[in-house]
């Protein structure tokens, strides 16, 4: 696979240079974050029959998704593009960072088993850090943005209140940059993106920022996790 040996794939770039540069690399401020501990949201979504949709950008769409097809009640978890034109929707043309997209991921999920709330919580707890303005790490650019992209009035309500509280709770040391959009479109990535964690669990980006989420997910919302991820190639298989 042909990859940009720039931001996120710096790490992949360094083991050109041999382990001991990489494990400098490891060593520094671009280590993955620790997760925090946040309080559930006080507002939650009405939950409804049939699988719903959340739709959120938290950085590199690697881990994100990882994270969530990890999370028990997801159905599906697909890397993509959001905040941008259709036309536009292509990594080459994304990674410019001009063309309003940011790099997102679509949550199939099922209300009874997992709650729109808890998938806010989640992700502002182990997916990323959301007081990271238009980046991730060493990912930099407004493509790497923390947004909450909501389908209706409901869910903006309740991504928009539990921004306020988890900043009046100050469970972070600095205020959360996450913005709330309006889903216009999403469109998903190319197919060598998805499932890209779980494929490629070796690779040293990987194995450094987002591995560690899939740790923090199992320790921190035990009765969530799932040992067995759901992958895209399997959800296309079961719908």
């Amino acid at each position: 696979m042909t990859r940009n040996p720039f931001g996120r794939n710096a790490f992949v770039a360094a083991t050109v240079v041999g382990a001991v540069a990489l494990s400098g690399l490891l060593s520094g401020a671009s280590r993955a974050e620790d997760a925090v501990i946040i309080p559930p949201p006080a507002l939650d979504v009405k939950a409804a029959d049939g699988i719903q949709t959340a739709v959120i950008a938290g950085g590199c769409f690697w881990g994100v998704q990882g994270v969530f097809q990890h999370t028990a009640g997801v159905v599906n978890a697909v890397s993509g593009y959001a905040g941008g034109a259709r036309k536009t929707a292509e990594y080459e043309l994304v990674s410019t960072g001009t063309t309003g997209h940011a790099e997102s991921v679509e949550i199939k999920f099922d209300p009874k088993r997992i709650s729109y709330g808890k998938i806010l919580q989640i992700f502002f707890s182990v997916a990323h850090d959301p007081t990271q303005l238009n980046r991730q790490g060493p990912d930099t650019g407004t493509q790497y943005r923390s947004e909450i992209f909501a389908l209706n009035d409901e869910q903006k309500k309740v991504a928009d209140t539990y921004i306020a509280q988890l900043n009046a709770a100050r469970v972070y040391n600095k205020p959360i940059v996450t913005r709330v959009g309006t889903l216009q479109g999403f469109f998903p990535a190319e197919t060598y993106h998805q499932d890209y964690l779980t494929l490629h669990p070796d690779q040293p980006y990987i194995a450094s920022h987002d591995l560690p989420k899939i740790r923090n997910l199992q320790k921190v919302f035990a009765p969530n996790y799932l040992q067995k991820p759901t992958l895209v190639g399997n959800a296309r298989n079961t719908n």
